[in-house]
């Protein structure tokens, strides 16, 4: 429960209420409402997703930005207006200040991708000029704000106002006009809570019994911190990975409101976001913005335990940058619990890698491998899985009951940047190869078993990355220039089932090792 202390400048959540009544007679000039839908779940599970992706900005900011700029007078929108922002609240103040005739001068960071900037001028056009200003939001939204007081602009808050807030609600109206209710509990994310209150007071009106539950990610969780401690708080570390809710400290509105209106907080990591993104991916071919899919990474993690309960999320954004896809293509197996990677101790001899594939490794799927020859007795593989989480415990049930030496190396930071360790001085006569073959089970296995049974493997780097055919890049030892020029000669004569097999140019080879 909320310790605030309400003050006679803080409105109450009925206050709240009737803003967002207001707000209603407004905001759909800008923009129309955005679909309910129906997640595609597992049998017996009762979840929405509210599509704020598909709106007039692919976010829900457009909503209280426009709607706090319509209540400018005349004056004021002729001086222009003023905003920081990290991506999203900067698009809906484009959108309105273009819809409404007047400039906004908006500060975004330095590290802002290029194709948030863009989207912001595109949508503004001649009615915005857009500045970079220092590492983070906090650093240009101070900028912003003395800007605004020397040139006598109004500045546009992203979420602690009043009136932003109440046009974020709006989208909760659309839920309950979808009449899709009632709603048993509903997760949503939060970054400085501007929504979270607009929605939480809407949906609490006319849901009664509805829990709320805000959802912050592992190291963003500044709401939560400053609802208990009794005013805002800044944290000392943020994470942005999920930048649309990277807020360091709230605001004393948002979070007077937010101790109010959230019935509970919880938290969330980035893989669990990159299993949700996947989820809807899968279920809808959506993929939202790492923020977006916070609320049903929350709903994910507590699936087994909900029961029927009739759940709700929002889908915040999609203003994503192309370039984050990869790490949440590596990542969502981690957040779901379906991916895992191993640090093997096995023998540095011929066989011994095909061994343990061939013992311990043959029914489960290999995503990833890992290995370079570090030691003349020991080799210390890294092998990334996926499987259910039933199949992982019983993999390593019995990798310890037949005394394999393995380790879990999911979280170690060489494994994470795919930093492959070998010894070049233990590398004799090398011979490189780059493979394709078909991306099925038992494809790799099977070159491995008829072609290099008896060759001895000192570098191995393999990722699944979804296509038809998998990509290898596989070194060989010999013990001398014969041995080599055999096996050279036997890979490129006899039929196997790569689709090609490229030999690597020593020039390369020495860059390698």
């Amino acid at each position: 429960m909320s310790t605030f202390i309400r003050s006679a400048t803080l409105p109450t959540t009925d206050e709240l209420f009737d803003e967002i009544l207001k707000a209603r007679q407004r905001v759909y000039k800008a923009g129309q409402p955005t679909p309910l839908q129906k997640l595609d779940a597992r049998k017996g599970e009762n979840v929405f997703i509210k599509r704020e992706d598909l709106s007039p900005i692919h976010a829900y900011k457009w909503r209280g930005a426009y709607y706090r700029m319509s209540l400018l007078s005349e004056a004021e929108l002729e001086q222009g207006i003023v905003c920081a922002s990290a991506g999203n609240h900067a698009q809906g103040v484009a959108l309105a200040a273009r819809k409404l005739g007047t400039k906004a001068t908006i500060y975004m960071p330095l590290s802002t991708p290029l194709m948030k900037q863009e989207s912001v001028r595109a949508i503004g056009g001649d009615s915005v000029e857009v500045l970079l200003q220092g590492d983070s939001y906090d650093q240009a939204s101070t900028t912003a704000l003395q800007y605004s007081q020397d040139a006598s602009k109004t500045f546009i808050h992203p979420y602690d106002d009043l009136a932003v807030m109440a046009g974020q609600g709006t989208l909760a109206d659309e839920i309950v006009m979808s009449g899709e209710g009632d709603f048993d509990i509903a997760y949503l994310q939060i970054g400085g809570g501007g929504m979270a209150a607009g929605v939480a007071c809407w949906l609490k009106r006319y849901y009664p019994n509805i829990e709320i539950v805000g959802v912050e990610g592992v190291d963003q969780a500044s709401m939560a911190a400053a609802v208990e401690t009794g005013e805002p708080v800044e944290l000392d570390y943020l994470d942005v990975f999920c930048d649309g809710t990277a807020v360091r400290k709230v605001g004393n509105l948002s979070s007077y409101l937010c101790g109010q209106l959230i019935d509970r907080f919880m938290t969330v990591t980035n893989e669990e976001v990159c299993a949700a993104i996947q989820l809807l991916w899968e279920s809808h071919r959506l993929v939202p913005e790492p923020a977006g899919a916070m609320g049903l990474a929350a709903w994910m993690k507590e699936r087994e335990t909900t029961g029927p309960k009739k759940a709700l999320t929002i889908i915040c954004g999609s203003n994503m940058d192309f370039g984050q896809l990869s790490w949440i293509v590596r990542h969502a197996g981690i957040g779901s619990a379906h991916r895992k990677y191993y640090r093997f101790h096995i023998e540095e001899k011929p066989g011994s890698l095909l061994h343990l594939l061939d013992t311990f490794l043959d029914s489960v799927n290999i995503i990833e491998f890992q290995h370079g020859i570090v030691g003349e007795s020991k080799a210390t593989p890294v092998i990334g899985i996926d499987a259910t989480p039933q199949e992982i415990e019983l993999l390593e049930q019995q990798l310890r009951k037949v005394g394999v030496d393995f380790e879990d190396a999911t979280s170690d930071e060489d494994v994470e940047f795919r930093i492959i360790h070998y010894d070049a001085s233990l590398i004799n006569h090398p011979y490189f190869i780059k493979i394709e073959f078909p991306e099925r089970a038992g494809a790799l296995h099977d070159f491995l078993q008829n072609s290099c049974k008896n060759a001895s493997i000192v570098y191995f780097n393999y990722y699944y990355t979804g296509e038809r055919v998998g990509r290898a890049l596989i070194g060989f030892d010999f013990e001398n220039e014969n041995a080599r020029i055999d096996f050279k000669d036997s890979i490129h004569c006899q039929d196997t089932i790569l689709r090609a097999v490229h030999e690597v140019a020593e020039s390369t080879i020495k860059r390698i090792v």
